[in-house]
Formats: structure tokens, C-alpha cells, sequence
């Protein structure tokens, strides 16, 4: 009985622990990464512009050979939508370009919807560095308290910058035919 009453004050203060770091956390979360490639501004942009073109080096598309996409609106630029539906890797969304000015930037609305309902803002950025253009990856968002306890167990900015490292290396090899 005193073991269990051990058991229950540990695992209290445990619970407890986690709360408080959670609560500490921030309420928005930022996670960035760049590459310099060694292509043109005008080589890069159209992969980032044109959604259809993600599949060929977004590292999410790795996840699910059967995910299942729709495309909408203009064929690329402002309003070009991408909706996906795939498993449990790689959840189900929606990806709406809200800007774009040429070979310089593009900003997206990402729409979570499964596995956890989420709406974040990312960009990516264009900046020429003599014949090579630095590309920026940003993705930005609100941190609800569920994420913040998730965040207290797992390191979001390594989890998703991993993934913008891996698809800002396959996006330099694309653009670099």
C-alpha cells in the first residue's frame, strides 16, 4: 500500500512536470532552414511555384506511394491548391498558395487536417548569391497546448527541419538538371 501511494505521488508530480514545461513553451512555433544552390532564382522558382511540381522533390511524397491528390485552382502562382489524402505519415491537407512573386518568393497556407487539425503559414524565399540563390524554408504557427505537452517529449524544429533539409538537398538536384 505505502508502494502504491509512492507510485501515485511520482506519478503526480510527473503529470505535473510535464504541464508546467508545456505551459512554458511558446504560443507560436518558427521553423527555418536554407540552402544555397548553385542555380538561378528563375531555375528554382517554378518548383516552388507550380504545386504539381512538389512531387518532385518534396520529402513528404516519400511517405505514401498511394496518396491520393487533387489539384485546383490556376495551374501555379496565388490560388493553385493541393489537396492530399494518404496515411498515416503523411495525413491529409490542404496546401493553397496565398502569394507569389517571381523568383523571389512563395507563401502557402497549410491546412492540417489529420492526423491532428493544424493551420500553418510557410514561405520560401529566394535570395541571389551571384550565380547561385540562397532558398529559405520557413513555416511558422500556433502552438495549442496539445502541441506544447507533444513538444515537451519531441523537438519539433529537429523533427520538421530534417525535413526541409532533405527537401531543400532534392530540390537542388532537381533544379540543377
Amino acid at each position: 500500500m505505502k508502494v502504491l501511494k509512492y507510485l501515485l505521488i511520482a506519478l503526480f508530480l510527473f503529470i505535473g512536470g510535464v504541464l508546467i514545461m508545456a505551459a512554458r513553451q511558446p504560443d507560436n512555433f518558427k521553423v527555418e532552414r536554407a540552402l544555397l544552390i548553385p542555380a538561378k532564382a528563375g531555375k528554382i522558382f517554378p518548383y516552388l511555384n507550380d504545386l504539381r511540381k512538389g512531387r518532385e522533390w518534396s520529402p513528404w511524397e516519400e511517405g505514401d506511394s498511394q496518396v491520393k491528390r487533387t489539384f485546383s485552382g490556376p495551374a501555379a502562382g496565388k490560388g493553385a491548391v493541393y489537396d492530399w489524402a494518404g496515411n498515416k505519415e503523411v495525413g491529409k491537407g490542404r496546401l493553397t498558395i496565398t502569394e507569389s512573386v517571381e523568383n523571389e518568393r512563395v507563401k502557402l497556407a497549410l491546412h492540417f487536417i489529420e492526423p491532428m487539425e493544424g493551420d500553418n503559414n510557410v514561405e520560401y524565399i529566394l535570395t541571389p548569391k551571384g550565380e547561385a540563390t540562397e532558398v529559405r524554408w520557413v513555416m511558422t504557427g500556433p502552438m495549442p497546448f496539445m502541441s506544447k505537452v507533444i513538444c515537451v517529449f519531441m523537438d519539433r524544429d529537429k523533427m520538421i527541419g530534417s525535413q526541409f533539409d532533405k527537401g531543400l538537398a532534392k530540390l537542388a538536384k532537381v533544379a540543377g538538371k
